[in-house]
C-alpha cells in the first residue's frame, strides 16, 4: 500500500525539484537529484519514527490547569550534517546568538506558540506543553525545510535558487502547524486530504505572520516563502492568486497552483504524493476569500473557524467537500448565521465546491 502516514512535510513542493531536474544547468541537475534522494532518506526515517511505541512524556503543564501554558523552545545546530538534533545551542529564557538562523526560528517557533495559545488556547504543538524543538544548518546547502514528526529542521539552501530556509516567519508556522496537523485531525498525506493537510500548514503559516506583524487581511501579502525563493517577484506559493507566486522563472518555470476546482490536477500517487501541493492552492484560496469578505485580522474569526473544524470536526480522509461542510458548520456554531458563515459559505462556492 501506498504510504500515507510516514511522508515527511517538506516545505519546498517535489514539482520545483522535477523542474530542476530537467535544467540544461548540470550543477542545477544535481543539486535536484541530490534533494530528492534526500528526500526519499527522509521519508524512510519518518517510517521508523511513525512504527515506534509512544514513549509516556511528562509535559510542561501536566497537573497544572488551563492557564499555566509555558512556552519551551530548544534550537540546535546540525554544523551541516545530516544527523539531528546536532548541538544544543539556544534554551528557553537564553538571550540571542548571532546565528541568523538559531535567533530567526526561535523567535518564529515563539510567534507560532503565541498564536495557537493566546488565540486558540491550544498549549504548543500537541496541546500538552511539547517543547519546540528545531535544527538548523542541517546539511550542505540543504534545500528544503520538513516536519519529522517529532520536531522542525531547516537546511540554508544552495544560495542560488533558494536562500535560507529560516528566512520566512510564515515557513516555520507551517512546518510547525504541520505537528499541529498530525496532533488533531492526521489528515492522510496524498489527494485530497493530503491537499488539505498542506493547506491547513498554509493556513495557520500566514497567520502566524499577519499576527506577528500586525497585519489585517488588506496589509497581507497572503504569500508563503517569500524570501526562500531568491528574487523579488517569486514565493512559493501564493493564496490570494495560486498559479502566480513565480511566472517565467528561468529555471523553474510558472507556478502550476490551481485556485479553483475545474483546474484540479488528477494525479496520480507517485506524483507529489497525488497533488498535496499543487491542489492546496484551492482550499488555500478559499481561506483567503473568506477572510477578505470577513475583513479585519484573518486570525480572529475565518481562522478560529479553520482551527475549531480541524480540531473537532475533520479525520483522516477528509476531502475538500467535508472540509468546506466543517467550516460553515462551526462558523455557525462559532458566530451564528450571518457575516462569518455567509463569507465562508461563498468563498467555497467561488472556488468551485
Amino acid at each position: 500500500m501506498f504510504p500515507i502516514h510516514d511522508c515527511v512535510h517538506c516545505v519546498l513542493p517535489p514539482y520545483i525539484l522535477d523542474k530542476l531536474v530537467q535544467s540544461n544547468k548540470l550543477q542545477l541537475r544535481q543539486k535536484a537529484l541530490r534533494a530528492m534522494k534526500q528526500a526519499e532518506h527522509l521519508r524512510i526515517v519518518r517510517g521508523q519514527i511513525a512504527v515506534q511505541p509512544k514513549l509516556a512524556k511528562p509535559t510542561i503543564s501536566s497537573g497544572t490547569d488551563a492557564h499555566s501554558a509555558k512556552l519551551v523552545r530548544r534550537v540546535y545546530n546540525a554544523g551541516e550534517v545530516e544527523l539531528l538534533p546536532g548541538k544544543l545551542v539556544r534554551g528557553e529564557g537564553e538571550g540571542p546568538t548571532g546565528d541568523k538562523a538559531v535567533d530567526e526560528v526561535f523567535d518564529g517557533a515563539g510567534a507560532t506558540f503565541a498564536l495557537y495559545w493566546e488565540e486558540y488556547k491550544r498549549n504548543s504543538i500537541d496541546d500538552g506543553g511539547m517543547p519546540i524543538d528545531q535544527t538548523v544548518h542541517y546539511g550542505s546547502g540543504f534545500q528544503n525545510a520538513f516536519w519529522n514528526g517529532e520536531q522542525m529542521v531547516y537546511g540554508d539552501g544552495d544560495g542560488e535558487l533558494f536562500g535560507s530556509f529560516t528566512s520566512d516567519i510564515d515557513i516555520i508556522g507551517h512546518e510547525l502547524s504541520h505537528g499541529v496537523v498530525q496532533y488533531e485531525a492526521n489528515l492522510r498525506y496524498w489527494f485530497q486530504s493530503g491537499a488539505l493537510n498542506e493547506s491547513f500548514a498554509d493556513v495557520f503559516g500566514t497567520l502566524v505572520k499577519q499576527r506577528h506583524l500586525k497585519q489585517d487581511v488588506t496589509q497581507a501579502d497572503w504569500v508563503i516563502g517569500k524570501n526562500v525563493l531568491i528574487g523579488d517577484k517569486y514565493a512559493l506559493r501564493s493564496m490570494k492568486a495560486p498559479g502566480t507566486a513565480y511566472v517565467d522563472h528561468p529555471e523553474i518555470g510558472t507556478d502550476p497552483q490551481p485556485g479553483h476546482m475545474k483546474k484540479y490536477q488528477d494525479l496520480e500517487p507517485w506524483q507529489d504524493n497525488g497533488g498535496v501541493h499543487i491542489n492546496s492552492g484551492i482550499p488555500n484560496h478559499a481561506f483567503y476569500l473568506a477572510a477578505m469578505k470577513v475583513g479585519g485580522n484573518a486570525w480572529e474569526k475565518v481562522g478560529r473557524v479553520w482551527y475549531i473544524a480541524l480540531r473537532d470536526k475533520l479525520r483522516l480522509d477528509a476531502t475538500f467537500v467535508k472540509a468546506a461542510n466543517a467550516t460553515i458548520r462551526v462558523a455557525h456554531e462559532e458566530f451564528g448565521a450571518g457575516p462569518v458563515k455567509d463569507a465562508i459559505t461563498q468563498a467555497w462556492k467561488e472556488v468551485g465546491l
